[in-house]
């Protein structure tokens, strides 16, 4: 007679069967699930406005005036490009009645690097006209890593207080008639429109620099910099 098997072997055999069933209905429930639900697509934001990095100044120039081609009424989010840097006083000057959403500073300093600032904007001139302060505020709560970045951050944000003419783009949304109109006043060099289905605050934005003259790259970072 065969003696009896020891209980606790039984049992511990039930439980680790009981266990490879388990995780396999897991596993079937999982591809079943993957299949019956697809993952959603990420948004991938590809609308730009702005030069390329290294992008020929004259190849963005046409390329923005291309872009303000057409007759249709449809409005559509726009990058204006100042010739040389204003003052956010001067908005309303160029903006042309249109309706502002975010304003560019650029505080250029020769053969030092500075950083672009750009601050959103509510409706309303007075609003783009104020961000200069914003702007200043922002640069000031800047963390800073080494003696240099401190430097540039307290240089930058002292010469926004003091109202520097650092304004170098601004994004506005209106018809291509009006952004033609906008295209064609003095002291703008360019106004370069994304297509009528683009989504607001879904693209990135990089203004043309006054003082990029061939190319959109960075200058040399290599200067003094000035106390202020």
């Amino acid at each position: 007679m065969d003696a009896p098997r020891p209980r606790g072997v039984a049992g511990s055999t039930l439980r680790r069967a009981g266990f490879v069933i388990a995780a396999a209905l897991l596993v079937a429930l999982i591809v079943v699930l993957g299949w019956a639900i697809p993952p959603r697509a990420a948004i991938i934001a590809t609308d730009r406005l702005g030069p390329e990095s290294g992008e020929p100044v004259a190849d963005y120039l046409a390329r923005a005036q291309q872009s303000l081609a057409g007759t249709d009424a449809a409005g559509r989010w726009a990058l204006l490009s100042f010739t040389d840097g204003v003052t956010a006083a001067r908005i309303p000057e160029f903006s042309g009645g249109l309706r502002i959403s975010e304003v560019d500073y650029h505080v250029a300093v020769d053969r030092v690097a500075t950083p672009i600032i750009a601050i959103g904007v509510p409706a309303g001139e007075a609003a783009a006209v104020a961000s200069v302060k914003s702007a200043a505020a922002q640069m000031e709560s800047t963390d800073t890593f080494d003696a240099r970045s401190t430097q540039v951050k307290n240089l930058v944000a002292t010469r926004l207080r003091a109202g520097c003419a650092c304004v170098v783009g601004v994004v506005l949304y209106g018809p291509p008639a009006e952004l033609r109109t906008l295209a064609a006043q003095p002291g703008i060099r360019a106004v370069e429109a994304l297509p009528a289905d683009a989504s607001a605050a879904v693209f990135a934005v990089s203004p043309l620099l006054p003082e990029q003259r061939e190319a959109a790259v960075p200058g040399p970072d290599d200067g003094p910099v000035p106390a202020g």
